[in-house]
């Protein structure tokens, strides 16, 4: 799924956060959504704004999001 179809950012739109087309859905509240063990029929019956192609496109931003940054191991980052 190429997440692109889906997602985009508007300044005027919940700050600029990532939000799905023809919505004001933010894609991290739907990520938190399934981090919870939400299914996509959960969320479309709570939600109807949220499609069932959402959840999909939430985690193919994530893990493209997730590929794009450099990350310190879990466990090894020490506090200041």
């Amino acid at each position: 799924m190429n997440w692109r179809d889906h997602i985009y950012s508007n300044p005027d739109i919940r700050s600029g956060r990532p939000i799905f087309r023809g919505t004001r859905i933010k894609v991290d509240f739907v990520l938190e959504l399934i981090a919870a063990g939400w299914s996509a029929e959960q969320m479309a019956i709570e939600y109807p704004e949220i499609e069932p192609h959402h959840p999909q496109a939430a985690a193919a931003f994530a893990v493209e999001l997730m590929r794009d940054e450099d990350y310190v191991a879990i466990g090894q980052a020490k506090a200041a």
